[in-house]
């Protein structure tokens, strides 16, 4: 079978997973793939025919599409840096990562040089120093360092062998902020891994009580019965979080003869879902000490369960957006996301789907999480096709990035 194939290329899985600076702000994505359930058999090297998938993908829906006008990671085999494949990828946007089995031969070390020659950035990935890797290590922009099972010795060891080679460093496979804490006072550059979405919270940690008035406004703007009347006398109690309600939606008019001055009029111009979405993102992204990249987590989990809810029929898609919304509310708020639904006047379902994945709601929530991983073999929900969950998750990032830029707009 043809991995060139359009109806190939519809079948394949491309997601992200974010990559951060020391500040903790988003450096690029690495973007992980899985291609369609072809034989490859019939290819003499398997690892290439996958490779040309991939890129190829880019042809298809555009690198934008898939991580805006961030980097973008690229696992590389090795046909493609000796020569054998050309490389339909922007050099500016695009890191080249090395995988970790290629072995640094004369030819290898001739196409980095070449790669590098012609602008594009390398980054050798899983790495673990030994002998005679000294020449790839003096071609690569940034080395990745796999810390997932290592002790605080093994992590600076591995860090002290590297750094004098002058790359920047990458810490991946962070799992908790210790271990992230533990990689930042080592001295890497930058970070990845699922540790901004596992908060260090003690079992019955409590929320503080003017974040539990926040939880309250946000469980009535994401209800099916959302009453303008119930939001109006929460926000009363709040003057200040009253202020950043009607200044957010106020704000996202564009066009209009004139500024809307209440919530109700606002319902009027966008409609009532667009003004609980929006106001919703507004007030978590309002959270303090809350990492930007997380607010980009809740959006997309919210938008994607949202947008497979849509794909199966559903005409009352609140709760499913609800639940990707709420989903990062356990780091969002360093407590159990059990002691923070104890907080809110969520449905069963809401609660089942959150706590223990169940029902609808919460297939549509496993199959979400399970996309943000990379763990294709659980990527499934209400029997979609792969091509509907595909541009469930294509739709929902360009729907982030929009709502993103209109809220670095209100920030400014």
């Amino acid at each position: 079978m043809d991995p060139h194939d359009p109806e190939i290329l519809q079948n394949i899985f491309v997601g992200r997973q974010p990559i951060y600076s020391r500040r903790l702000e988003l450096y690029a994505y690495e973007l992980l793939y899985r291609g369609a359930d072809v034989d490859f058999a019939d290819f003499t090297e398997g690892d290439k025919a996958t490779s040309q998938v991939l890129l190829n993908t880019f042809t298809e829906f555009g690198i934008e599409r898939v991580v805006g006008g961030h980097l973008a990671f690229v696992n590389l085999t090795r046909g493609f840096i000796i020569g054998e494949y050309p490389l339909p990828v922007p050099r500016t946007q695009v890191v080249l990562e090395v995988l970790e089995d290629i072995e640094p031969d004369e030819d290898v070390l001739a196409g980095l040089k070449e790669l590098r020659r012609r602008g594009f950035r390398i980054a050798l990935d899983d790495f673990v120093y030994r002998a005679g890797y000294e020449p790839m290590l003096a071609l690569a922009d940034i080395v990745k360092v796999d810390v997932l099972g290592c002790n605080e010795a093994e992590v600076r060891k591995r860090y002290a062998e590297l750094e004098p080679f002058g790359a920047k460093l990458l810490a991946e496979k962070i799992e908790t902020r210790d271990q992230f804490e533990l990689c930042l006072d080592c001295g890497f550059d930058f970070f990845q891994g699922y540790f901004l979405a596992k908060p260090n919270v003690v079992q019955g940690t409590s929320v503080s009580p003017s974040r539990v008035n926040l939880l309250r406004l946000l469980a009535e703007l994401q209800s099916p019965t959302c009453s303008f009347e119930r939001v109006q006398e929460i926000v009363a109690q709040d003057v200040t979080l009253s202020y950043k309600l009607l200044r957010h939606i106020n704000a996202v008019v564009y066009g209009m003869p004139r500024r809307v001055e209440s919530i109700k009029e606002t319902v009027v111009y966008l409609g009532l879902d667009a003004v609980k979405n929006i106001a919703s993102l507004s007030l978590i992204s309002d959270m303090e000490n809350t990492p930007h990249e997380l607010i980009v987590t809740a959006m997309l989990r919210a938008r994607m369960c949202e947008l497979l809810a849509r794909a199966n029929g559903v005409q009352k898609s609140e709760s499913y957006f609800t639940a990707g919304l709420f989903s990062t509310l356990d780091a969002i708020m360093s407590a159990t996301i059990s002691t923070v639904l104890a907080k809110l006047p969520v449905t069963d379902d809401l609660e089942a789907a959150l706590i223990r994945g169940e029902g609808p709601i919460g297939e549509a929530l496993r199959a979400t999480l399970a996309y943000e991983r990379g763990d294709w073999s659980d990527v499934a929900c209400f029997g979609l096709s792969r091509a509907a969950i595909k541009g469930a998750f294509i739709e929902a990032v360009a729907w982030v990035d929009a709502i993103d830029r209109e809220l670095a707009d209100l920030a400014a």
